[in-house]
This record gives C-alpha cells, sequence and structure tokens, in this order.
C-alpha cells in the first residue's frame, strides 16, 4: 500500500475557554499535486487545522504524517514549520518594506551560487507575471502586488507544499483572478500541492480539485467543489457558498413547493422570473445591477426572494412577475 502524501491521523487541538473552539477529532488525507481548499465559519478551525498540518502547532491527540514521517511541532523544532513546506498569511511582517521586491524574493535563497540565485529569482517573477514590478521597493507596492511578493517569497525555495491561509483577502478582484489563475498554472507545470484556507466561494469553487468543509471544529463534508456546490449535505455549506434563498415549510408554499422536511434551499440561479398576464404574485422590489446581469429581490406576502435576471433591465421595480422554479434542496 502507497504511504499517504500529506495525512493527519485523528488529530485534535481545543482552545481553553468555554467556547471550546479549535479542532476536534480530525483525519483527512490531502492529495498531491492538487488543490485543497477548506472553508467554514468563522472560529469553525480553518487556521487551526491548516497550523497543525504546517507544524506551527502541536496537535492535543493524533499526528500529521508528511510522506510517512511526522511532522514535528514547535516543542521539537527550533524554527517551527516543515522544511518541504511554505505558509503565505494576510500578514506582511515576513517583507522587507525597503528592498526591492526581487531583494525580498531572492533572500531565501543561498549565496553559493550567485547566477542560479538570480535566476531562480527571475523564473519565480515571471511565473508569478511580477517582473515589471522587481525593482520597486515593497513599501510602494499595493496590498494585492505585496501578497504576490509574499507568494513568490514562498515559492522561491520549491517547496513541495504551499500554504495559503485567506490569501486574497487584500487583493482587488481583477488582481485575485489573475493570481489565482498563475497559482492554478504553477500547480499544473510543477506538480505544487496547495492547501488554502479561505472564506470566499468565488475563490474556493474556482480554484480547488478537492473542497473540505469545517463546522465547530469537524468535517462535514468533503469532495469535489462542482458535486458540493450542486449537492450539499448540509444547509450550512450551501450557505457558505452561495447567498441562496432558505424557506420554512409554510413560506415554500408560496412557490408552490410541499416541503417534507423544515427547510427549503434555493440558490438564486434555480429561479427564473416571468413576465405573465395570470399568476404573477411577486413584485419585483429592488434591481441591483452586476453587470452583465442584475439580481432582482423579489417578494409575496412578507416572503422574499432573491434571483438572478441574464437580461437586465426586462424588468422594473413594481414590476408583477410570476416565478419558474428549476430545483431546489430540502434539509
Amino acid at each position: 500500500m502507497a504511504t499517504p502524501f500529506l495525512h493527519a491521523i485523528s488529530i485534535s487541538k481545543i482552545y481553553p475557554g468555554s467556547t471550546g473552539s479549535g479542532l476536534k477529532l480530525t483525519s483527512l488525507e490531502i492529495e498531491p499535486g492538487k488543490i485543497t481548499a477548506i472553508i467554514g465559519a468563522s472560529g469553525s478551525g480553518k487556521s487551526t487545522l491548516l497550523s497543525l498540518i504546517y507544524g506551527l502547532q502541536s496537535p492535543d491527540t493524533g499526528e500529521v504524517l508528511f510522506k510517512g514521517d511526522r511532522i514535528w511541532g514547535p516543542e521539537e523544532k527550533l524554527i517551527p514549520g516543515h522544511d518541504a513546506m511554505k505558509m503565505v498569511t494576510q500578514a506582511e511582517d515576513d517583507l522587507n518594506l525597503f528592498a526591492k521586491v526581487r531583494d525580498n524574493v531572492s533572500v531565501l535563497l543561498p549565496n553559493t551560487d550567485i547566477r542560479a540565485k538570480m535566476d531562480k529569482t527571475e523564473q519565480v517573477l515571471k511565473q508569478l507575471n511580477m517582473l515589471h514590478l522587481g525593482d520597486k521597493r515593497v513599501a510602494d507596492l499595493s496590498g494585492g502586488e505585496k501578497q504576490r511578493v509574499a507568494i513568490a517569497r514562498a515559492l522561491v525555495t520549491q517547496p513541495e507544499v504551499l500554504l495559503l491561509d485567506e490569501p486574497f483577502n487584500q487583493v482587488d478582484t481583477s488582481f485575485r483572478d489573475g493570481l489565482q489563475d498563475d497559482i492554478r498554472q504553477i500547480v499544473k507545470d510543477t506538480g505544487l500541492t496547495v492547501v488554502m484556507v479561505s472564506h470566499d466561494p468565488a475563490e474556493v469553487l474556482s480554484m480547488a480539485d478537492t473542497l473540505i468543509v469545517l463546522k465547530d471544529g469537524e468535517i462535514i463534508e468533503a469532495g469535489h467543489p462542482k458535486k458540493i456546490y450542486n449537492d450539499p449535505l448540509y444547509l450550512y455549506t450551501a450557505r457558505l457558498l452561495n447567498n441562496c434563498n432558505v424557506l420554512n415549510a409554510n413560506e415554500a408554499e408560496l412557490c408552490s413547493i410541499t416541503a417534507k422536511k423544515e427547510w427549503v434551499m434555493l440558490y438564486p440561479e434555480w429561479i427564473e422570473a416571468r413576465d405573465s398576464w395570470a399568476g404573477s404574485k411577486w413584485t419585483v422590489k429592488q434591481v441591483l445591477f452586476k453587470g452583465f446581469y442584475e439580481e432582482l429581490l423579489i417578494e409575496n406576502d412578507g416572503v422574499t426572494l432573491r434571483i438572478l435576471n441574464g437580461h437586465p433591465g426586462k424588468f422594473i421595480e413594481g414590476s408583477r412577475v410570476k416565478i419558474k422554479i428549476g430545483r431546489y434542496l430540502e434539509y
């Protein structure tokens, strides 16, 4: 039987206090050469799990194995963190703000071969589309550019595992999309393994090969992002991944849904608004322009639904519409 690449076995880490926050008994296996994303509400244990994988903390129980060898914690290792891994967080503490980008990236490489050091630095800057920033001081960069420098600095030593803790929080949307594309390409080209923590569904759904959902310190579901998005086992997961509509059984009847369970969940894209002379029981209360599409807030008898409209301008506030439900889930 092959040795798992990165394997957590029955690990836990509970912090003192009445809330019992941290990570409960957890086991998982990280697949090499893939991007694994960990999501969950605030306080669900995401960052704790990441720090246990890296060796920044020691588990109360269990162990984390990298290629069959136990990862040492801070009590056993002078400089915490596994040598084959690098972690990037939201903080910029490791960056020298008054040094050039190129110097910040190259500083972790040895001086035994200056030419090789320069070449490797240039290669990483090119991979992350940062060559034009090489001679700028970090202090003169935007928050998103600084985050890109931190990732380049982590990648220049060619780690086998890159750990990202909320890495794109300070990055604007257009910049973030480019950075995500670059990381995916590096994973494809080099076989790098990425484990990331995020609260943003747009990040995890577009980047991850595997999604792990944490709730109150426990993994409640894991799998391919598309599968989990379309068929979440828990209402909690659906709410993490989308600003979805949640109705009780009585409210669901307004949508011609006879519920057998307590809650009905509908993603906005599962509902279509239609013009009709008959059966137009819903009123458009608000139209939210989103560029090539709109979000409509429609209301009927005190119940509000959020739906998507792919034809901007078709409906105006005050319009009467009927709805067609393509799909729903019950919990």
